[in-house]
């Protein structure tokens, strides 16, 4: 029997799931195809409604090695698991004469823990463990999600947290959860055998494909325990977000409420020297914290030195006390003494981290509004480092030993692939030299016709915008655009400050068009809602940009109140804006500017979802239209019809309100 083309294979899963094939997928699935073959590294911008899922799971699977897939958000995970990777494999195993396996792989606190569920949750206050669902009252929030959370145990084959519907609060996972650090492991644990997280790896183990998480695929680059299995090709879905999740699992954090509690954790597990040797480095520790003013610390104060070196030192200590003494007294003794250590052992080393001062750190001290009485008076303060940059871990965690194919709807910024490339760790395209990883950038365009659907509107009449200030003119701008398009209005605010101001202000100017604003209820329920009435408008910030998929005649016009470059005072963005400009480079154009095109791209993104949108992307920053880096910025952009002409935009909007009624 001859081997089956690529085309038949992508014909086949493309009927399987309901779909049509399109130019752009037919070419992406041959770049994989060849990357893969060639072991060669793959950058693939596929826009909206390319089918690019199909795109890189055929090749892939044709070619019958292990692959691992990563992706940014739970709903792509869901997709593939439950819809694409399911039928695909049904429709190819005829021609492939395999079926091959699939299985998702998440970290250890995704999973119930049925060790804390029967056992109990060791107590930071005393020795021993206590029943949560005795200590908690039957009829409060807490108490009902533990008793579905019990009730669920025994009906659940997966444990994973996001196969219960409806969720629970964080509050209640944690009550049945643990992390890697806390748990007791497989051979230790009386309910190994039954483990959910176990039976997990398990099944990833015997997979071809492994569906996981950035946040899963960083751990397991930067920790040096591998935590998935050995594989051939990795392909990263959802890319542009891939260094910011990295970023998120490198950074390390310390606060006064959680140094308190590794100190209470380990109070009653070790001797009494060195549970007070602890407790005043922690009190050193908590009065410093009281006292500093948030910003970056290019240098480690004095004080705050001194009282990390003594927090490191006694951590240490207390981490080799709780090693050499037995407590039998303690219930679950076990499970006590690994949480305390699991809590001593993250203090001690992101205090190590901070002492050791290295140049690729940015070290900052961040303070919130606190939210509650005396008992909180510490939660908002923090200090936290993170990596300069996380391009040469990428560079040489990422591309060694394997193919990698990233993908995304945003990957080509300002008209080339270099700015993304450079993120993560990638030299110029094309670019030769030992150390730098070959690749090449594919753009497979759109199934849409994007100056034909859509307008890129700039509001070039406005006033340039001032940090914080008030914006009249740009909500006088703002309303007359929803009332030309009848609602059907995605607003993308640059701060949660603005979409609030924003909301109530127009809730009073327009009452006739009802105003959602993120954080009033469930991201969930605001986009059914929104989708449920085109008169409605919705207002966020920048979980917006990305989160929503509205195809039809609920969103016709997507508007952003300005460019969304990082804040000046950003820690972590101005310490790599620096960084760039001390060797020579632009600063601003290689961070700020492009963290604004990357969003400016997925907002921009919102407006057209289906072949037969229409509407308008309207920019209420002049900016856009008269600065140098607007070029850049607009190219990042899809290909709208562009214009600066308010009075052409007001008759356009009202032609598609007119149209979708």
């Amino acid at each position: 029997m001859t081997k089956p083309s690529l085309p038949e294979l992508l014909h086949a899963a493309v009927t399987a799931v309901g779909g049509t094939e399109r130019p752009g997928q037919v070419a992406m699935a041959e770049a994989v195809a060849e990357a893969i073959d060639d072991g060669a590294h793959l950058l693939v911008q596929a826009g909206t409604g390319t089918g690019k899922s199909l795109g890189y799971l055929v090749p892939a699977l044709a070619h019958g090695e292990r692959v691992v897939v990563a992706t940014a958000t739970l709903a792509l995970q869901r997709q593939l698991v439950e819809r694409d990777l399911p039928r695909t494999v049904e429709a190819l195993r005829p021609l492939l004469r395999r079926r091959p396996e699939f299985a998702m792989l998440k970290g250890r606190s995704n999973y119930l823990c049925l060790h804390r569920l029967h056992e109990g949750v060791p107590q930071d206050e005393e020795e021993g463990l206590f029943d949560q669902f005795e200590a908690a009252a039957p009829t409060s929030k807490l108490g009902q999600d533990l008793l579905r959370l019990r009730d669920w145990s025994d009906e659940t084959e997966t444990g994973d947290r996001d196969d219960l519907t409806p969720g629970v609060s964080d509050r209640a996972w944690s009550q049945v959860s643990v992390s890697s650090r806390e748990c007791l492991g497989a051979t230790k644990c009386a309910y190994g055998a039954e483990c959910f997280a176990e039976a997990a790896r398990e099944r990833a183990k015997l997979a071809e494909v492994i569906v996981t998480n950035h946040a899963l695929l960083a751990i397991d680059a930067i920790e040096g325990a591998p935590v998935l299995p050995q594989h051939e090709v990795l392909i990263v879905d959802e890319a542009h977000e891939l260094v910011s999740r990295v970023t998120g699992v490198a950074t390390g954090e310390l606060t006064p409420g959680q140094v308190n509690r590794a100190v209470r954790r380990a109070a009653k597990l070790v001797n009494e020297k060195a549970a007070d040797q602890l407790q005043t480095a922690a009190e050193g520790f908590e009065r410093l914290m009281e006292l500093a003013l948030p910003g970056r610390l290019e240098e480690i104060p004095e004080d705050l030195g001194y009282a990390l070196m003594a927090l490191r030192d006694a951590c240490r200590t207390v981490i080799s006390a709780i090693g050499a003494t037995r407590d039998r007294s303690v219930q679950d003794e076990d499970a006590v003494r690994k949480q305390a250590l699991a809590s001593v052992e993250s203090v001690h080393d992101v205090a190590e981290r901070i002492t050791h001062g290295s140049e690729w750190d940015v070290v900052w001290y961040e303070r919130h509004e606190p939210r509650g009485g005396a008992a909180y008076r510490h939660s908002g303060a923090s200090l936290r480092v993170a990596p300069m940059s996380v391009s040469g871990l990428l560079r040489e965690k990422l591309f060694t030993d394997r193919s990698v194919v990233l993908t995304s709807a945003t990957l080509k910024l300002g008209g080339d692939f270099n700015g993304v490339g450079a993120s993560l760790g990638l030299g110029p395209e094309g670019a030769e030299g030992d150390d730098l990883p070959q690749w090449k950038g594919v753009d497979v365009g759109s199934p849409f016709d994007y100056p034909r659907q859509g307008i890129l509107y700039v509001a070039k009449h406005l006033a340039r915008p001032a940090r914080d200030g008030d914006r009249k003119d740009m909500l006088d701008e703002l309303t007359e655009l929803i009332q030309a398009a009848g609602g059907r209005t995605l607003g993308l605010f640059s701060s949660m400050r603005a979409a609030q101001l924003a909301a109530e202000e127009l809730r009073s100017r327009i009452p006739e068009y009802p105003i959602l604003l993120q954080g009033e209820e469930t991201l969930g329920e605001l986009i059914k809602n929104f989708a449920a009435d085109p008169r409605t408008c919705l207002f966020g910030t920048l979980s917006l940009w990305q989160g929503v998929d509205v195809p039809g005649p609920s969103c016709q016009l997507v508007v952003m109140d300005k460019i969304p470059f990082p804040r000046p005072d950003d820690p972590l963005m101005s310490a790599r804006q620096k960084a760039v400009e001390e060797a020579g480079g632009n600063g601003f154009m290689a961070v700020a500017a492009t963290h604004a095109a990357l969003l400016m791209a997925q907002g921009a993104g919102r407006l057209v979802r289906a072949s037969g949108d229409r509407g308008v992307v309207a920019v209420l920053d002049p900016r856009l239209a008269t600065a140098r880096y607007g070029s850049y910025l607009k190219a990042s952009m899809p290909d709208f019809w562009y214009t600066t002409d308010r009075n052409q935009v007001r008759k356009s909007l009202a032609a598609v309100d007119a149209a979708a009624k």
